[in-house]
């Protein structure tokens, strides 16, 4: 059901509920899109805003990005720029569009990192890509050791000062890390607002205590920091896609983030178990798998991704899944909180 016409020709998105990010006044869709996969040139632009504006009409109007986000980087946000300008005119202020800044972009001394040439740098270029004078939230896509923390966190602090974000992130900080953050960006009198993690029933290190005793789950929510989970299937691994082989046309046969040998007999093991599980409730295991991340009051959103309308209905069922038993409870808190897959931890989340 839509709400009446906004006057751009489209219908006003469906309202989904709503969360707060932490003790701020954004509001954000318990599911977001993202845009990491299936926005690259070589994907076909036509399925493309299939996908956004049915989210759109779903009521999924938190749209994630990165500048790196295609390949090549910038061909996600190329993508929804213009998508912005021709179909989704007029609906901006019900859209919250957030992109990143941290990983390799381009090559050279000021193409990745956390330097204040090229945070800002790379966000005046994804204004431009967008179309946009801002995004709602820009974030450090990772923690740069080579960085001082006050440079990286003042350089978000710049870009609020400055109207091209209204609010601003850090994403794939580890506990200890987020917990300096917060300090300086005291310090420099900016507030983080949210914090992106990645988080799956395979990938719960957001939960385990640092030697300080606080687990980064802790940290936000005594920090009052929202919490946007990404990768909740894992990478696909949390579907049924995986059960009895790879298949040929899958992303872990055609290479890239899920990669084969992270599908070992035990993680096949371990899926098979909680497919069996989902399966007994009724449910499919993707849509167990988001409705587990969603349980934390200090998740905001959970990042979704989505290769076509069919598979985005079916993670938004997760919305209105009832409670999950407690042997499905009791059997992921039984898995080991790493099972290896998570990708991006010696570039992030381990420093």
């Amino acid at each position: 059901m839509h709400r009446p016409d906004s006057g751009t020709g489209r219908p006003t998105p469906s309202p989904l509920p709503l969360r707060p990010a932490g003790q701020s006044g954004l509001a954000l869709p318990v599911v977001a899109l993202g845009l990491w996969q299936n926005f690259a040139h070589r994907d076909a632009f036509a399925r493309q805003r299939e996908i956004v504006l049915g989210a759109v009409d779903r009521g999924v109007t938190h749209l994630d990005l990165a500048n790196n986000y295609g390949p090549p980087g910038g061909a996600a946000e190329e993508s929804l720029g213009t998508l912005l300008a021709r179909d989704l005119n007029g609906l901006r202020d019900e859209l919250v569009v957030t992109t990143k800044a941290g990983y390799r972009m381009t090559p050279g001394p000021y193409g990745e990192g956390g330097s204040r040439k090229y945070l800002l740098s790379s966000l005046d270029a994804s204004l431009r890509r967008l179309g946009l004078d801002h995004v709602d939230i820009f974030y450090s896509h990772r923690f740069d050791p080579t960085t001082p923390l006050t440079e990286t966190i003042g350089a978000l602090a710049t870009a609020v000062r400055s109207g091209r974000a209204r609010y601003v992130g850090i994403s794939s900080y580890s506990a200890d890390r987020t917990r300096e953050a917060l300090a300086v960006a005291a310090d420099v009198g900016v507030d983080l607002t949210v914090t992106q993690v990645s988080y799956s029933m395979l990938n719960r290190w957001i939960e385990e205590p640092t030697a300080g005793g606080s687990s980064l789950l802790d940290v936000a929510g005594d920090a009052g920091l929202g919490v946007v989970a990404f990768s909740p299937l894992a990478q696909g691994m949390l579907t049924d896609r995986y059960l009895a082989d790879v298949p040929p046309a899958s992303r872990a046969a055609r290479g890239g983030p899920l990669r084969p040998e992270l599908l070992t007999t035990e993680n096949l093991e371990r899926v098979r178990r909680l497919d069996a599980l989902a399966r007994a409730q009724g449910r499919t295991l993707a849509r167990t798998a988001v409705a587990w991340a969603m349980r934390d009051p200090r998740v905001t959103s959970v990042v979704v991704g989505a290769s076509s309308l069919d598979q985005l209905d079916e993670t938004l069922r997760a919305v209105d899944t009832p409670r999950l038993s407690e042997d499905e409870l009791a059997a992921v808190a039984q898995l080991p909180s790493d099972t290896g897959i998570n990708i991006w931890a010696s570039r992030s989340s381990d420093l």
